[in-house]
């Protein structure tokens, strides 16, 4: 059990006085209930529901109206009815309708009760107002363990004290590297970080990846409408794997004879249980970022340890140099997207990437990042500045003024120009770095000027 960075969101939560009920969003086994429990100690008291187990979720279902439902929880789990010194956490809140329900009535009729629930596909029932008490809740994302809680979670403080200095010393940069290279193999699922810490034997990441990739598996399918479904659903999970980080099309997904409607519903179902993101790519690199979708989105999966153990990979890490070099620099493009997806505990905030619209143009920036009103194009690339070509394409159209590279060197600022002659800085960052883009973009902002 270590710390998480959204500890310190759940504490601002406690702390305000018009709070709603909260949901913690995220995929299964990324930690929600661990981190409900380290939040926990907080308070006095601590009621923890698991709507899996009949007699729990039978409070909801027996009681026939909101009092005597409030009644029987503190009743039942032998716990003194002091409202404001408990922490009352519905886990698998998706199997009660009446458990949901009774958020609404937490909002209007205690809203001074700090009640936290979780739960699987509830984007689902979002989506059905009529079941949801849209308005009366509040959300927070939970994403598989950063590489700084990974840090942290080592206990060296001494790496982690470096990792906190901005510019990083020159002399913590080897040790932060193969850091980094554990990590970018092994992912950030919360089982496989424990494990790792505790035994430092990657023999048996892949038996515990190939056992949670499962567990998805089994519980996607409790969702699917038929078996035609379900078959469909366990192909995409199986060949997600090997497009991640990649542009896809739905028609023939996975060299299949499926046709594009019945993946496009099978994917936006994973979406839905936040094992994959489609990320549709934007055309115009101004304020708002729209995404186009009609356009192939890219995929992302949750967690790009499951990649690597699930095709197969994780040797070629290991012994590499430069995540560059590995599946044709996938993997790095694919993990630097998802450390700056852990940067915001907003549900619906997706990444964004960037494509020239024009026809016979394969121009594309890895991302756009969004700091303070502007944007920051992100690339991730090995070798010379020069050969950045679409990057230079997309400052000459947007002048730009920062430009940010993440990539196996050193910290880096470069001056350069466009075939334009517009003249930018480009700031080169190790990707272990990827999850303190703000604190350096500041740094090399006050550094230009």
């Amino acid at each position: 059990m270590f710390n998480r960075k959204l500890l310190k969101e759940l504490n601002e939560w406690k702390d305000r006085r018009n709070r709603k009920p909260l949901i913690i969003r995220g995929v299964r086994q990324v930690g929600k209930t661990t981190l409900v429990d380290l939040f926990a100690k907080n308070f006095k008291q601590y009621i923890y529901l698991n709507l899996e187990q009949f007699s729990d979720k039978k409070i909801f279902e027996d009681s026939v109206n909101f009092e005597e439902t409030l009644d029987a929880i503190f009743f039942l789990k032998n716990a003194s009815k002091n409202i404001e010194d408990t922490l009352i956490f519905i886990d698998e809140i998706q199997n009660s309708p009446q458990a949901i329900s009774s958020l609404r009535y937490f909002y209007e009729n205690s809203n001074n009760a700090f009640v936290i629930a979780a739960g699987s596909l509830l984007d689902a029932l979002i989506n059905d107002s009529s079941s949801f008490p849209v308005g009366r809740v509040e959300f927070l994302a939970l994403h598989p363990v950063s590489f700084q809680e990974f840090i942290f979670a080592s206990g060296q403080k001494n790496i982690t004290d470096a990792y906190n200095i901005t510019p990083l010393p020159r002399y913590a940069f080897d040790k932060l590297n193969e850091f980094y290279k554990i990590y970018s193999l092994i992912g950030g699922m919360p089982e496989v970080i424990n494990n790792y810490l505790t035994e430092k034997d990657l023999s048996k990441i892949k038996a515990i990846i190939s056992n949670l990739v499962i567990s998805f598996k089994d519980d996607i399918e409790k969702y699917a409408k038929n078996i035609s479904s379900q078959n469909i659903l366990r192909h995409i999970i199986e060949h997600s794997f090997f497009n991640a980080g990649s542009r896809i099309k739905f028609q023939g997904f996975g060299n299949s004879n499926y046709r594009s409607r019945e993946v496009g519903e099978a994917f936006r179902l994973l979406e839905k249980t936040m094992i994959i993101k489609l990320i549709y790519p934007v055309t115009q690199g101004i304020l708002p970022l729209i995404a186009d979708k009609k356009k192939s989105p890219k995929l992302q999966i949750v967690d790009t340890g499951l990649i690597n153990f699930s095709i197969g990979i994780e040797k070629e890490i290991f012994s590499t140099s430069d995540l560059s070099d590995v599946y044709r620099g996938r993997i790095a493009e694919h993990i630097v997207g998802q450390e700056l997806q852990t940067l915001s505990s907003i549900p619906s905030v997706k990444i964004n990437f960037w494509v020239r619209d024009k026809r016979q143009s394969e121009a594309e920036i890895d991302f756009l990042y969004v700091k303070n009103g502007k944007i920051y194009p992100v690339e991730v690339k090995a070798g010379a500045t020069g050969k950045l070509k679409s990057l230079h394409q997309f400052i000459d159209t947007y002048k730009n003024k920062l430009a940010i590279r993440f990539y196996s060197g050193p910290i880096k600022i470069d001056t350069l120009k466009t075939k334009n002659n517009y003249k930018f800085t480009l700031l080169n960052l190790p990707y272990f770095l990827c999850g303190k883009i703000d604190e350096y973009i500041e740094w090399t902002e006050a550094q230009i000027h």
